[in-house]
């Protein structure tokens, strides 16, 4: 399933994105009320173009660690903190034709794009009502629990304690007064860039899915 966004919501995030180097609109997409909601960053070049999330490099990484605790990409919820590419804009020569280029590579999209889409992300996790919130990577986890959260201390370890939300004014967040759970992951881009992580990330995900089995047992 795709969600549909509010309107009022996407205007609110066209409006406050405005002049920034944003490209596309990926929505989350998956099961409501899931195990587990997957929380990466941002969509890259192929999701902005395909409109899955995480259906590129990063994808493929991610289903492969989805498969090995029994979850596909129809039996999870998969979104993202902002929901528009970020990229830069780089010349470069052409070493063929000796000709400028402009090139527009993915990047890590800032703390205001973030914040500029957090009434959006809010709403998204009130509509999926998930039993374990997963965030992929820096980016997802600080969102969630603030600047000082840091996935090399946290990952595959079970948290519950409160989320950030935002405040109503758009001016940054405030901590909820419930509980979520959370079992923060590495991204999967972080393997594919460093391959020796791989054993740590097969190790939290199976973590991950004994997790889960108890608390549905």
């Amino acid at each position: 399933m795709i969600i549909q966004y509010p309107q009022e919501l996407l205007d609110e995030v066209h409006q406050r994105v405005a002049g920034r180097n944003l490209a596309g609109f990926t929505p989350g997409q998956g099961k409501l009320k899931p195990d587990l909601m997957l929380v990466g960053e941002a969509p890259g070049r192929h999701e902005e173009v395909h409109n899955i999330p995480f259906s590129g490099a990063s994808g493929k990484e991610l289903m492969k660690m989805l498969a090995t605790v029994g979850y596909d990409r129809e039996s999870v919820y998969i979104t993202s903190v902002v929901r528009q590419r970020p990229y830069s804009i780089k010349k470069v020569t052409d070493k063929k034709t000796g000709a400028q280029v402009v090139k527009k590579p993915n990047r890590t999209p800032t703390k205001k794009e973030v914040l500029a889409f957090a009434n959006l992300f809010d709403w998204e996790l009130e509509q999926v009502q998930p039993k374990i919130i997963v965030p992929l990577g820096n980016t997802a986890l600080q969102r969630l629990l603030g600047s000082q959260a840091n996935i090399g201390q946290l990952h595959g370890q079970l948290l519950k304690q409160p989320i950030q939300h935002a405040k109503k004014d758009g001016s940054g967040y405030e901590l909820a007064t419930t509980n979520s759970l959370l079992v923060p992951m590495y991204h999967p881009a972080a393997v594919l860039y460093s391959r020796k992580l791989e054993p740590t990330v097969r190790e939290d995900w199976q973590r991950l899915g004994k997790i889960v089995k108890k608390l549905n047992s």
